[in-house]
C-alpha cells in the first residue's frame, strides 16, 4: 500500500510502502483504504509470495499538476488454482459503488460494470464505468478476451446505477456531486480562483 499526499505530484517509487497482511491486519487496513483518496493498494500477494492482484492506482492529474483526462486506472486480478473463483472476483461489481470520476474526474458517480459495447459513456461523461476481460492462460498465451459483464445478471446493478447518477446529478455543481475543494485544485479552480482574487475582501 502507498500513500497519496495532497498537493503532491502523485504517488512516487521512493515514497514508503507498507506491507500489511490479512487477516492479522485488517483492521488497520481497512482504516487506511476507508480514505481512498490518500492510500492505495497497489499489489496484492497470497502469503508464499505469489502475486494475486496487481494496480495502475496513479492519478495522471497529480503527476501533471493539471487535468489531462486518461487517468483510468486498470487492475490484473488472477483467478482460480489456489485463488479466488472467477464469480467471486467479480462478485463485489453487484453494487454499484459511489466512485471519483465523471466529468473531467471532478464528480462523484456510481461505478457501473458494462460490457465493452456500453463502455461509451456520453451522459456527463459517465457515469463513471467498468469493463472486465477474462482471459485464460494456455501454454504461456492469452487466450479470449471474454466480455464478463456482458451478462444479464449484472442488469440490476446496472439500474441501481443509473438511480444513483439520476439522484446526484441533481444536486448540480453542488456537494456531494461534485468533489470538495481539495479535490478540484487540478480543475479549473485555479483559474477561477485567480480570475477573483482582486475582488475578495
Amino acid at each position: 500500500m502507498r500513500p497519496i499526499k495532497a498537493n503532491s505530484p502523485g504517488p512516487s517509487p521512493f515514497w514508503p510502502m507498507v506491507r500489511m497482511n490479512s487477516p492479522e491486519d485488517i483492521y488497520d487496513l481497512l482504516c487506511l483504504i476507508g480514505a481512498s483518496e490518500h492510500y492505495i493498494i497497489k499489489h496484492i500477494f497470497k502469503k508464499n509470495g505469489l502475486i494475486a492482484a496487481a494496480t495502475s492506482t496513479q492519478k495522471v492529474n497529480l503527476m501533471a499538476g493539471r487535468y489531462v483526462g486518461k487517468d483510468d486506472p486498470v487492475m490484473i486480478v488472477r483467478c482460480q488454482s489456489g485463488l479466488p473463483a472467477v464469480g467471486e472476483v467479480l462478485e463485489p461489481f453487484s453494487l454499484a459503488y459511489m466512485v471519483t470520476g465523471w466529468m473531467r474526474g471532478s464528480h462523484w458517480g456510481p461505478f457501473m460494470p458494462v460490457s465493452v459495447n456500453d463502455a461509451h459513456p456520453t451522459r456527463f461523461d459517465g457515469p463513471p464505468r467498468v469493463i472486465a476481460l477474462g482471459f485464460q492462460i494456455s501454454n504461456g498465451m492469452l487466450i479470449g478476451p471474454r466480455d464478463m459483464f456482458a451478462d444479464i445478471s449484472f442488469d440490476m446493478v446496472r439500474a441501481q446505477a443509473n438511480e444513483l447518477a439520476n439522484y446526484m446529478r441533481q444536486h448540480g455543481p453542488f456537494e456531494p456531486q461534485r468533489l470538495p475543494l481539495s479535490d478540484m485544485e487540478y480543475t479549473t479552480l485555479p483559474s477561477v480562483l485567480k480570475k477573483l482574487k482582486d475582488r475578495f475582501k
